[in-house]
């Protein structure tokens, strides 16, 4: 019996810190996340920053990139949204006043948990439908988090999506949803 070795990879095991430019985030929905773990740790030569139950993020310092693994079954494959990770909550304020000003519709979350994590955010919508979240990570959690549901009934661009908490029939969000509940828009 002749067995394979696994290849080995070097590993930059210090995430990198989150530029002064800020980095792009790209949040994907994934079939199995020990698998996904596998491959992006091979890929980006990098563990992940975070890893919890139904989620992953890494750090990446070059390209500089957030990427960010949703365990979503049957969705694997998918973009789940976009983002812009950026240092301070001043630069995510002045990003609000910014998109504003350009007649973009905001939804504006400061201090939510999500993602294991708190955060200062703003979310657009693009004309496709792409949600994009610009961002500041205020402290760790130990819980996925969940954020406010838009009114069921809003018109507004992205209204009906639910970021870190799973929509009830009621248009409420569930603070004890899992990350797989979640998964369909948050970070």
């Amino acid at each position: 019996m002749t067995t394979t070795a696994e290849p080995t990879v070097a590993l930059d095991s210090t995430p990198a810190t989150t530029p002064d430019t800020g980095r792009l985030q790209l949040a994907l929905n994934v079939d199995d996340l020990t698998e996904a773990v596998a491959f992006y740790t091979k890929l980006f030569r990098t563990p992940p920053a975070k890893l919890r139950p139904g989620y992953a993020n890494f750090a990446v310092a070059a390209p500089p990139l957030k990427l960010v693994l949703i365990e979503n079954p049957g969705k694997g494959g998918s973009i789940n949204h976009l983002g812009v990770e950026v240092p301070s909550s001043e630069t995510v304020h002045a990003e609000i006043a910014r998109l504003t000003d350009a007649g973009l519709f905001t939804a504006e979350e400061l201090g939510t948990t999500c993602c294991f994590a708190t955060q200062d955010k703003v979310w657009v919508q693009s004309p496709g439908g792409e949600r994009w979240e610009i961002y500041t990570v205020l402290a760790d959690s130990e819980t996925f988090g969940a954020s406010p549901k838009t009114a069921p009934d809003s018109t507004a661009a992205g209204a009906t999506d639910v970021c870190c908490g799973a929509a009830t029939s009621d248009g409420t969000t569930a603070a004890t949803a899992t990350a797989t509940e979640t998964a369909t828009s948050c970070c």
